[in-house]
């Protein structure tokens, strides 16, 4: 009988690490009946974070809370609570961007006016229930405004020369003239789970490489770039920290606050104890939507083949696209949902029906 260990990220706005795992495990089962399958969905801070927590968290809770979206109007979201343990006694709390100030919650892009309040707001419903750890996924931003909005809505203040507070989002970055932080609440532990390592400033920062895909134009990057300089001297960060560029500069408020960086693949593997899931395995399929050039950097995909090549099972992928300039040596098998299913458009329309066919198709494959 051959053990599958099902380790998938989300595939970005179309299908959820939860039920991409499901889909490979039913594909593959039509091929092999008699297949074992273990199933530990996967995340590395970006959409999908709470999801993968609630579904391999034996007790975990859904809390429904209502934020600031990015889109400037209220939305119904969730923040998910681990139980109770001795080093939390008051439980945990994981908190992610994506469902609270993710660019998927947008109709347009806002690159101006789009923040990360809702971010903050959802935190601070999990400090109001009184959690004694907070875990927070910030992949998937919709803004570049430096966590300013998070942090706002934890009680500090961003003010113009004239005293009063500014705007929201990159727009009111370039009239920041002081920070007050004086009424933000304490840190508990905080640990971020983020899959990037750039720092906030400078040609490999959060305006420079993320900005445009939140619909900065390379004219506003200049500006936006120097008001997140201005915003780290008020704050006392390092704008080189690497990974305080992550999520439109929130990785460095979130350090301002306290919090501590760290990869977030191999910190959600820990926590869902995939290292002990994969023991024993003979298979272990991962994917994500698009495996690419960049996928090899602390990605799910890689860091999963990597974790299954240590434990002598053989590492195999599904994505949505196989891009040209990836790294495919690290998987025994491959299988793309775009080659599968003869397009992008129809992969995309259907992506469950094709991760059932990849599954079959990585099995056929063993």
């Amino acid at each position: 009988m051959t053990r599958v260990v099902l380790a998938p990220d989300s595939f970005k706005g179309t299908i959820t690490a939860a039920d991409a795992a499901a889909a490979l495990a039913e594909g593959w089962a039509s091929v092999e009946p008699d297949a074992e399958f273990v199933h530990r969905p996967m995340a590395d801070g970006g959409e999908g974070t709470v999801a993968a927590f609630a579904a391999a968290v034996p007790g975990a809770q859904l809390v429904p809370v209502t934020v600031d979206g990015p889109a400037g109007a209220p939305i119904d979201t969730a923040w998910l609570l681990l139980p109770p343990d001795p080093a939390a006694p008051g439980g945990t709390a994981v908190v992610d961007l994506a469902s609270t100030s993710g660019i998927e919650l947008l109709d347009q892009l806002r690159p101006w006016d789009a923040d990360t309040t809702g971010f903050g707001q959802g935190i601070a419903a999990a400090l109001d229930h009184g959690v004694s750890r907070v875990i927070l996924g910030i992949g998937s931003s919709a803004s570049t405004d430096g966590g300013t909005g998070m942090l706002a809505a934890l009680g500090a203040r961003f003010l113009h020369a004239a005293g009063a507070e500014v705007a929201r989002g990159a727009r009111g970055l370039r009239d920041l003239a002081t920070v007050d932080l004086d009424g933000l609440r304490a840190a508990p532990e905080v640990r971020v789970l983020t899959d990037v390592n750039n720092p906030l400033v400078g040609p490999r920062g959060a305006a420079a490489v993320f900005g445009p895909q939140k619909g900065l134009t390379s004219a506003d990057i200049e500006p936006v770039d120097a008001a997140l300089a201005r915003l780290a001297e008020l704050l006392g960060l390092d704008p080189a920290l690497p990974g305080s560029g992550a999520a439109g500069g929130t990785g460095a408020a979130l350090v301002a606050w306290g919090a501590v960086l760290a990869p977030g693949a191999g910190e959600v593997a820990t926590l869902i104890g995939l290292e002990s899931a994969i023991r024993g395995a003979d298979v272990v399929v991962t994917g994500e939507g698009s495996y690419d050039g960049q996928s090899g950097d602390g990605k799910v995909a890689s860091f999963v083949a990597a974790l299954a090549a240590s434990a002598g099972a053989s590492p195999a992928l599904a994505a949505g696209r196989i891009a040209d300039d990836a790294d495919t040596t690290l998987f025994t098998a491959c299988a793309s949902l775009t080659a599968l299913a003869g397009s992008s458009e129809a992969a995309l329309a259907d992506p469950a029906r094709w991760l059932r066919e990849a599954g079959a198709a990585l099995a056929r494959s063993r």
